[in-house]
């Protein structure tokens, strides 16, 4: 591949303009004037191999405007990235055994534990817990810290893993 790919720069601008996610096509436009071969199917390819994350459906504003799907914004860097592994003669089975992968998978998980945390301190604002309130929500910001730390850890634990080779991994994970 001769295309050249996004500077991080580049997409540490479009990470903060766009917070909350973005439609694939925009996605594929980002690309496609760097001649990175990209289509919308080839996209959700990598979504259904584990490489990309999932969108989620967010409604528009307008009478009978439906919903679109919305991909989180880191998208764009791990495409780069796997765009860039492909260059470099990676093949998309040897990019799912890869740290992208895992981190990927990670990634998902961290906002999965968001979102349960956001919910159950909605649920804990709008009910009383007779003087236990505190107490209960300083459970949840220890639980909320515990989550975090255990997402790290996992990620630290795929960069080792994933970043061995063959011959490395006979020997003890920790040498």
């Amino acid at each position: 591949m001769t295309s050249e790919l996004l500077r991080p720069d580049e997409i540490d601008r479009i990470e903060r303009e766009h917070p909350h996610g973005v439609p694939v096509g925009f996605i594929v436009e980002v690309f496609r004037p760097l001649g990175v071969p990209l289509s919308e199917a080839t996209f959700r390819k990598y979504v259904q191999a584990g490489l990309l994350p999932r969108s989620r459906r967010v409604g528009r504003k307008g009478k009978h405007r439906g919903s679109q799907g919305l991909y989180p914004v880191e998208s764009v860097r791990r495409l780069n990235a796997i765009k860039k592994m492909m260059s470099e003669g990676l093949t998309l089975e040897d990019i799912r055994r890869s740290y992208v992968f895992v981190r990927n998978h990670m990634d998902v998980v961290d906002r999965e534990f968001e979102a349960v945390f956001l919910g159950l301190a909605h649920v804990l604002a709008e009910r009383p817990f007779d003087g236990q309130t505190r107490q209960i929500q300083g459970e949840l910001e220890a639980l909320r810290e515990r989550a975090s730390s255990l997402v790290r850890d996992v990620a630290r634990f795929g960069s080792v893993v994933t970043s061995r080779s063959p011959a490395e991994s006979s020997r003890s994970l920790w040498d």
